[in-house]
């Protein structure tokens, strides 16, 4: 099979290794299977699509929303790094799956606008799928409304006039959407079960997700939540995707 691959970009090891253990856990793939590279560290490599089943994207602590001279000097590269990307992803109309900042960052692309106004705190939110969503085949394995975690300081409030809405909330109206026949993004997170997310809290204490002082209650808040839906989601394009 041709490798899938992962591009991340968190700096602190802890999350990155989890989630990239997630990723081959839930996507049901090896660690020859799924390639890593960790933007915050090294610059995006040249990627031979044709080599590729395709691309994963996963969390990150950048946001788009953030005002331009406010964007460190690493951000500022991993952008410019991923339009490009996306430049040929789209236009090859090729397998993409990014979470979280998938949205951020296929969103920004194709014209959407991405704000503050549809933050979510760390918990679970009840996710539901459209008539579009049900009909996709990324989507056939799961049910119209599950529980997902999220936990993020933007969101999409705009659509892009290319893309296709999958999934809603109450709290987030794009939880997510398709660009043309393989490209997706989701707010929510497909590859955090109650450990992935228990390990972020820790981790991102300090990050403004919430008050530190506030850690123990948010750990508490997500550690019955049943989220069994979301992994299908990672693991069905997987399957969709992976060829050799």
């Amino acid at each position: 099979m041709k490798p899938f691959v992962l591009l991340a970009s968190r700096a602190q090891d802890a999350a990155a290794d989890a989630e990239y253990a997630a990723m081959l856990s839930y996507g049901g793939l090896r660690p020859h299977e799924l390639r890593r590279v960790r933007l915050e560290a090294e610059p995006m490599p040249d990627l031979d699509l044709d080599a590729l089943s395709g691309v994963l994207v996963g969390g990150s602590p950048f946001d788009a929303s953030t005002p331009a001279d406010e964007k460190s000097a690493v951000q500022v590269r991993v952008e410019k790094e991923m339009a490009a990307l996306l430049d040929e992803l789209v236009e090859r109309d090729a397998p993409f799956l990014g979470a979280c900042y998938g949205v951020g960052t296929l969103g920004v692309h194709q014209g959407g606008v991405i704000d503050r106004v549809h933050a979510e705190p760390i918990s679970a939110v009840r996710v539901t799928l459209t008539p579009q969503g049900r009909a996709d085949p990324l989507l056939a394995d799961v049910p119209d409304a599950f529980d997902a975690f999220v936990g993020h300081k933007e969101a999409c409030r705009v659509l892009p006039p290319t893309a296709t809405l999958l999934a809603s909330s109450p709290t987030c109206p794009v939880q997510m959407f398709r660009v043309r026949r393989h490209l997706y993004a989701t707010q929510f997170h497909p590859e955090l079960d109650v450990d992935g997310i228990s390990t972020r809290i820790r981790v991102y204490r300090e990050y403004g997700y919430f008050p530190p002082a506030e850690a123990d209650a948010v750990l508490a808040r997500v550690r019955h939540a049943d989220v069994w839906a979301p992994p299908r989601i990672l693991a069905a394009f997987v399957r969709r995707y992976a060829r050799d």
